[in-house]
């Protein structure tokens, strides 16, 4: 099957960066741009997307529609995309490439093979592509899984994981589970050394004996809360991973709420590019600890 024209839903940050990616590499990339925000319309834009009009414009017109949206909003996006398919009689392949666990990727995955398209589970891996950082690493799954080879190298690196609907996303499940766990967990007990009259004491004892990671800490921590309102919901779905395979899933359902606490920060409304990179990682957490502070 040749691919040329290729929808993806949505163009958020990661969507409309891997849609750039794939257009300067010769894809035609479409989205849907009604409704959406000036700033989002003016990124698509600008990372080369035409709009495709309506859902059922584009699903008739795409020779491979790719979901990369927050996770909450995932399946019924599916449920869209299989009633437009129903509508137009089109049905391109439609690979979900969200942070989902692996039942959600196969209730999507029924959703859409009942509408009589070609399901392929994803999860993305890594950063938005930016041509400075590593390429970010799509692992795929699925009995169509073969057909998203033709992104490998533009942009992405396309790793497969088999027929199995549910392995990509367990990838990224496992994965996204310890480093934004890990990184919520930092956050609750650097926060919590705050609340305790401790911090001084806490830092420099990290400083000491802990240098890689407190070095860790410095870069991530000061960005969290302009991305935690979109970790929520992939802390849920991790949850419901663990859940679903007789681990106990309490870590990440805390995880969540860390992260809709640090949501709720004065830094939130930053963006991942406009982050104040002069913040320092101690700054963001007594500024975050005041915020838990007062809703007590």
């Amino acid at each position: 099957m040749s691919i040329k024209t290729v929808a993806i839903l949505s163009p958020g940050e990661m969507g409309s960066a891997i849609g750039g990616a794939f257009a300067k590499h010769g894809f035609k990339i479409i989205t849907v741009l009604g409704g959406r925000s000036e700033p989002t319309r003016d990124r698509a834009r600008a990372a080369g997307f035409q709009d495709g009009g309506s859902l059922a414009d584009i699903v008739a017109a795409a020779d491979m529609v790719l979901s990369i949206m927050p996770p909450e909003f995932a399946l019924a996006q599916a449920e869209a995309t299989a009633a437009a398919m129903r509508q137009t009689g089109a049905t391109p392949p439609y690979a979900d490439c969200n942070a989902v666990s692996p039942e959600t990727a196969k209730r999507i995955g029924r959703i859409i093979t009942d509408a009589g398209a070609d399901f392929i589970d994803g999860g993305i891996i890594g950063s938005p592509p930016d041509g400075v950082q590593p390429p970010a690493r799509l692992f795929v799954s699925g009995v169509g899984a073969e057909a998203m080879a033709v992104f490998d190298g533009k942009g992405i690196i396309v790793r497969q994981c088999g027929p199995e609907i549910g392995r990509g996303s367990a990838v990224k499940m496992a994965y996204a589970g310890i480093t934004k766990g890990t990184s919520a967990l930092h956050a609750a007990m650097l926060i919590a050394a705050e609340q305790l009259g401790v911090a001084d004491e806490l830092h420099e004892e990290l400083q000491s004996s802990q240098a890689v990671m407190y070095k860790r800490m410095e870069a991530m921590t000061p960005a969290l809360p302009a991305v935690s309102d979109r970790y929520v919901g992939e802390m849920l779905e991790i949850a419901q991973t663990m859940a679903a395979h007789g681990v106990p899933p309490g870590f990440h359902e805390g995880a969540a709420d860390l992260y809709r606490l640090l949501a709720k920060s004065p830094f939130a409304s930053e963006r991942r590019d406009t982050v104040d990179k002069n913040r320092t990682l101690r700054e963001t957490i007594e500024v975050c600890a005041r915020v838990i502070g007062d809703r007590k």
